[in-house]
Parts: structure tokens; C-alpha cells; sequence
């Protein structure tokens, strides 16, 4: 295996990992509009990814790093091509960021209030525009024999993509459920299983409509392995969910996410991004690469910093691994300071 075809692989694993993290975050956010009724229940959705939502963030941006070290021509039209979506992107992780940080520092409920909306729409729209954005990817693009986007901003939200979005956000969501059932007590965790069995029978449905179109459009044996697989899991995790096993419906939820992204890479391989206008224009792993000796610095770097990030962040994980609930707030926290 050429080195611009391990690259290939290290960079899906990072997407994965940044969906598979990001992804319960993205969808916990959402729930604090879905789910909780009251301002103390906002607070126990936000403190159960409290301790580690910047730190999924972490793997957008090595995977980031990653795409334009390794394979700079998919970087420049990919960011170029995609700048508003990604601009958009962009802002909302800035805001969400912000709004974690400053929905405690001051008591008022409107300010508290306002905070709390920016975390559910910041939430909600890179959800379902990551989704758009790997539609895109995966389907194809007007890309010109200089590598370049010809299209229109417009040319993006096209039915596959739009769906690829709502495939993200249903998913993203359903797997914030679970993850609320598994960090939570009390009545919060009975009805975060009960919402999590009704986005998990919608994100079967658009999931698997998606995933078959992609099949039928670029997909090989490989990735209708990893499309079995995804819609197995799914339902596996709806019938765990339904049985009170909350870890392994969030496993099975996330088992879902990287078999379903598995398959996108897959069935994208050795394309990076199809060229709709002609196939011969297309960006693959040998001319978007960078040369195999600036790769061969940047394996030996990810051999060494991986490890330790997966350690760290494993770390975290189990440091802030037990439920919570309103009980457990501090009587100001719950009036509606954060802690």
C-alpha cells in the first residue's frame, strides 16, 4: 500500500472519529430543545458533555491538518469550493463554544436563555451540513480539468446531499439520545429513551434510503459490507435502547456512525472528489497527494502524537464517567449558574 493510500485511510479514521465524538455532542445540544422541560434539565444535557465537547473538536482539526498536509489539491478545492457551508460551519462552533463558556456568568434568564438557543441551533445546523458536505463529496462536484469548483453555492444542496444532511442530523441526534440515557438518572433518563426510540425509527428509514442510493451510485462490495453493517447496528441499538442496555445502544449508535462513514470512504476510494464534469478531472489519492517524502514525515509524527491524544482523551472519558442528574446540581447551578 502506497503511503498516499495509508493517508487516505488515517484521514477517514479521523472523520470517523470526529463523528463518532462530535456526533453525541452535536445531538445532546439539539435535545435541549427536544427533551428537557425546564431550565435545570438544560443544565444536566450541557453538563454531560460539559468536560469533553472541545475535546472532540480536537479530531476536525487534525483531520483538517491532515487533508491539507497530505493532499493539498483536495484541501484548495474543497474549502474553496465549499467556503460558504464551511464558513458557516465555522461560526456555529465559534458560537457554541462561546455559549458553553457564557451561558453561566451571568444569573439572568434571558441571558441564560439566549445562550441556550445558540447552543441548539449551533448544534443543529453543522449537523446537517456536515451531512451536505460528504453528499457532495462522495457524489461529485463541477470540478474543471484545473481542479478547480465551477459551481454555485446552489450546486451544492442537491436532493442526494440534502438527504446526506438529514441523515447526519437524525443520526447526530439519535445518538445524543442514547448518550443522554447512559449519563443520566431520573425521569431525564426514562424520557431521553423513549425520544431515542423515535428519532432511531426515522434515522432508519433516511439512513438506509441514503445509504442504498449511494450503493447503486458509486458503491462496490466493500461498502455494501459496510452497509449491512450500519443498518444492523442501528437496529441493534433501537433494540438495546428498548431493553434499558444504554451502553450498548450507544456502542451500536456508534458502531452505526463509523460503518456508515466507513462506507462513504469506501465507496469514494481512489477518488478524494468526483468531478462531474468529466471523470478524467476527478481529484484522487495520486494527484492530490503531496510527495511521499512529506508523508513519510508526517507518518512518523502521527505514530508518535497519536497514542498519546487516544490516551488523553480515553482519560477524560473515564475521569467524567458517572451520571448525573438534577439531584446533583449545586443549588445555584440549579436556579441556572452553570458549574
Amino acid at each position: 500500500m502506497e503511503l498516499h493510500d495509508v493517508w487516505f485511510v488515517l484521514i477517514a479514521v479521523l472523520w470517523t472519529g470526529y463523528f463518532f465524538l462530535e456526533g453525541f455532542d452535536f445531538g445532546v445540544g439539539v435535545l435541549t430543545k427536544l427533551l428537557a422541560r425546564n431550565r435545570p434539565e438544560r443544565r444536566v444535557l450541557i453538563n454531560t458533555i460539559g468536560p469533553v465537547w472541545d475535546g472532540n473538536e480536537v479530531w476536525l482539526l487534525t483531520a483538517g491538518g491532515a487533508t491539507f498536509a497530505a493532499f493539498p489539491e483536495w484541501y484548495a478545492t474543497l474549502f474553496s469550493g465549499f467556503y460558504l457551508p464551511m464558513l458557516v460551519i465555522l461560526v456555529c462552533l465559534i458560537v457554541r463554544g462561546v455559549a458553553f463558556e457564557y451561558r453561566a456568568k451571568r444569573p439572568e434568564e434571558n441571558w441564560q436563555r439566549n445562550w441556550e438557543t445558540a447552543i441548539f441551533w449551533t448544534s443543529l445546523i453543522p449537523a446537517f451540513l456536515w451531512g451536505v458536505a460528504f453528499g457532495n463529496i462522495v457524489w461529485g462536484v463541477k470540478i474543471d480539468q484545473h481542479f478547480e469548483y465551477v459551481g454555485s453555492v446552489w450546486d451544492l444542496f442537491t436532493p442526494y446531499a440534502l438527504l446526506g444532511g438529514l441523515v447526519t442530523l437524525t443520526l447526530f441526534t439519535f445518538h445524543g439520545a442514547v448518550f443522554t440515557a447512559l449519563k443520566t438518572v431520573g425521569d431525564i433518563r426514562g424520557r431521553a429513551r423513549k425520544l431515542a426510540l423515535w428519532v432511531g425509527l426515522v434515522t432508519t428509514v433516511v439512513a438506509l434510503g441514503f445509504l442504498l442510493w449511494t450503493q447503486a451510485h458509486s458503491g462496490n462490495g466493500k461498502s455494501m459490507v459496510a452497509l449491512v453493517v450500519a443498518v444492523a447496528a442501528l437496529m441493534a441499538a433501537l433494540v438495546a435502547n428498548q431493553f434499558g442496555r444504554e451502553g450498548w445502544a450507544f456502542a451500536l449508535s456508534g458502531v452505526t456512525i463509523v460503518a456508515a462513514v466507513a462506507m462513504l470512504f469506501l465507496s469514494l476510494f481512489p477518488n478524494v472528489m468526483p468531478s462531474t464534469l468529466d471523470g478524467d478531472w476527478s481529484l484522487t489519492v495520486t494527484n492530490a497527494s503531496s510527495s511521499r517524502y512529506t508523508l513519510k514525515i508526517m507518518t512518523w509524527l502521527a505514530a508518535i502524537a497519536t497514542p498519546l491524544v487516544l490516551l488523553y482523551q480515553g482519560w477524560t472519558y473515564w475521569v467524567f464517567r458517572k451520571r448525573i442528574g438534577t439531584q446533583h446540581l449545586a443549588p445555584d447551578a440549579a436556579a441556572g449558574a452553570a458549574h
